[in-house]
């Protein structure tokens, strides 16, 4: 049996992945290496599927990586980054930049590129931006958006047959549940 060239990206990105999954649930550094290397994998893989909004995302990813090892790194007077929570009054301004934006970036994909399904493909693009970045700086609720966007990408990935991103996706969903429940235990200990 011959490995394509998609199915070798495919693999290698979505082992790394469940890696940097596993490692940012413990809150440990390491995860954003892991990140890092399969998200550059990632946007040749997307590029190569037609799914462009995705391979922007990746490479938001990459530089988000660097941004969240610098970050954590410096911590917190240098005892690490606590996990805090978001104000009340960011979710409404987060939502509507998302919102406004996934229509924006879907809108030139529909009318510049041949890409699948670019409203969608965009709103969980734009979505992952602002989880990534609510990640990068240990915010409780960024776990709440991977769970919905997760979510919705399993349906994204799954119709362009990218069956194994569809099933690491499947993982992402359960452990970002469990994601948003270490972490919160993770607040209420640093909160006693």
């Amino acid at each position: 049996m011959e490995l394509s060239t998609d199915l070798i990206l495919e693999l290698s990105a979505v082992g790394l992945g469940l890696i940097y999954l596993i490692l940012m649930i413990k809150e440990n550094i390491l995860c954003w290496f892991f990140g890092i290397a399969s998200s550059f994998i990632s946007i040749f893989l997307f590029i190569r599927t037609e799914l462009y909004s995705e391979s922007i995302l990746y490479v938001y990813y990459v530089v988000i990586g660097f941004y969240g090892y610098n970050l954590w790194r410096k911590g917190a007077k240098g005892n690490g980054l606590p996990v805090t929570r978001m104000k009340a009054l960011s979710y409404p301004i987060w939502i509507g930049i998302g919102i406004v934006s996934s229509f924006g970036l879907g809108y030139f994909f529909s009318q510049n590129t041949d890409a699948a399904s670019p409203y969608f493909d965009s709103t969980t693009t734009i979505f992952s931006f602002i989880a990534s970045y609510l990640e990068a700086k240990k915010k409780l609720e960024g776990w709440l958006f991977w769970i919905v966007i997760n979510f919705a990408t399993i349906a994204l990935y799954w119709g362009r047959d990218l069956n194994f991103y569809t099933i690491l996706t499947v993982v992402y969903f359960v452990f970002s549940i469990v994601g948003y429940i270490q972490w919160k235990k993770s607040y209420q200990a640093q909160m006693t």
